[in-house]
């Protein structure tokens, strides 16, 4: 029997040892995607308890509470204090076994504040006192959590409209680690709600010094934006959609829908399509023209309870995996910018794993030589970031597609502890590898070329690909 996460935790095969600490385990991280306030580490946030840095923000956690039936209060209320939530946490953990949250609260109690003790009520005010005693020392500030685990670049979610004071100002500062902007444009194109997009359009128009009256403006006011956002030092954009948007659409007919959105007026359905599908297309020219890397997040159905979301607002665990059909608008958008040759670099990550085969074999269609793994099958996402969406991940990628060329994993996450994810993911990746060398089907002769493999999936790829 196997010892809770010993130091060879996930590793079934002494090759599976071997590749991960002689190849993955001392590797900087390269956070590509997450959504870390930069002003916290401008700042440099001080925690000031365990509940503070773990149970604020994060929907994950809330929704095994609710599951386990603890009451809203414990879980985004302004009423409870943070060592009550974190009791109720602490009582919620002994029922996450088999859920990945069971194996990141011990990875993280580990790997940042040396704990190995398992979390449950009998350990959860010796846990909470001892992590909170380190988290209010220099060493577990937002910037030090981040040297801690040799963070070498992270790149934030960030609006059109949003200054970037705190991405400059850590860039003149000369902070050690790159802080970088993404461009997330999804308010340029939700035009569901008419009066909400106005008020949107009129705060990017005052940014951007661009008066916007037309969708030809309105263009031109994210172009001058997007160069600004160059100037700071970003090279991805990301797009959280539903489904991809490829719509035929004229000139005409998109200045006719602003004008109607922008004058207050539903949209229909198909309006609606056709103004994201135009707004989509504009925004990938941009990224083409700058070499950045466009980076797409479809297939989540957001907000499914009204009582809650009224009560409590969004990204607070009412999401889950939506049944969308794709494929077809997703081919259509991306040679639609291909066969101008305005298709750049691209990763797409799925929702629903039934996605898996169909998003690595559409890689496949796009990859032109230029770049090695220019259209790339993105890491697991969300609900498919644990270890069989892992692996389901990483075993269509390598059966439809190359393996070797993945630019790997980002925590996506909000939380400056989410960082022993990049750990899990490198000792999955090393346990799908060494357990193929285990059964004759990859040559131990090249155990060498496949740790090259580990090395740079785990990070390599990641800095050669962005340029960072």
């Amino acid at each position: 029997m196997k010892a809770f996460m010993d130091e060879h935790f996930v590793l079934e095969t002494k090759t599976a040892e071997k590749l991960y600490h002689e190849h993955a385990s001392s590797l900087p991280i390269i956070d590509y995607h997450c959504h870390l306030d930069p002003k916290m580490i401008a700042e440099d946030y001080a925690f000031d308890n365990l509940g503070d840095i773990w149970l604020s923000g994060d929907h994950y956690k809330w929704r095994a509470m609710r599951t386990n039936g603890i009451e809203e209060r414990f879980c985004t209320g302004k009423e409870t204090t943070d060592w009550e939530k974190f009791e109720k946490w602490a009582a919620t953990v002994p029922y996450t076994m088999r859920n990945p949250l069971y194996h990141w609260t011990h990875l993280e109690l580990k790997t940042a504040f040396g704990i190995t003790k398992i979390l449950k009520p009998e350990t959860a005010r010796e846990i909470y006192d001892e992590c909170t005693a380190k988290l209010r020392t220099k060493e577990f500030t937002a910037r030090g959590l981040m040297k801690r685990y040799q963070v070498e670049v992270v790149c934030t979610t960030d609006d059109p409209v949003d200054s970037l004071s705190h991405h400059l100002a850590l860039k003149k500062e000369g902070f050690e680690i790159k802080v970088l902007p993404t461009w997330r444009p999804d308010k340029a194109m939700a035009v569901e709600d008419p009066e909400t997009y106005r008020s949107y359009v009129e705060k990017l128009s005052d940014v951007s010094g661009v008066s916007i009256s037309t969708f030809a403006d309105l263009i031109h006011a994210l172009r001058n934006r997007h160069d600004f956002f160059a100037e700071a030092g970003c090279k991805l954009s990301d797009h959280g959609i539903s489904e991809f948007y490829a719509a035929d659409y004229t000139d005409h007919e998109i200045e006719s829908i602003f004008n109607k959105v922008y004058g207050g007026k539903e949209l229909t359905m198909e309006e609606i399509v056709k103004f994201k599908s135009a707004v989509l297309y504009e925004g990938a020219i941009m990224d083409h023209e700058k070499g950045w890397t466009q980076q797409f997040h479809y297939g989540v159905l957001r907000n499914n309870n009204t009582r809650l979301f009224k009560q409590v607002g969004p990204d607070t665990g009412f999401d889950s995996i939506g049944d969308f059909t794709v494929a077809q608008q997703m081919a259509k958008f991306f040679d639609r910018l291909d066969i101008n040759n305005q298709l750049t670099k691209t990763i797409l990550y799925n929702l629903n794993p039934k996605d898996n085969d169909m998003v690595a074999t559409m890689t496949g269609n796009f990859q032109d030589g230029s770049v090695a793994g220019k259209i790339q099958f993105g890491s697991g996402w969300w609900f498919l970031d644990q270890k069989m969406g892992m692996e389901a991940q990483m075993n269509s990628l390598s059966n439809l597609g190359l393996l070797s060329r993945f630019v790997g994993m980002l925590t996506d996450s909000r939380s400056f502890l989410s960082y022993p994810r990049h750990e899990y993911f490198r000792r999955i990746l090393c346990n799908l590898l060494g357990s193929d060398v285990k059964k004759g089907l990859l040559p131990a002769s090249e155990l060498d070329f496949i740790g090259q493999i580990v090395e740079n999936v785990s990070y390599y790829n990641a800095k050669h690909f962005f340029r960072f």
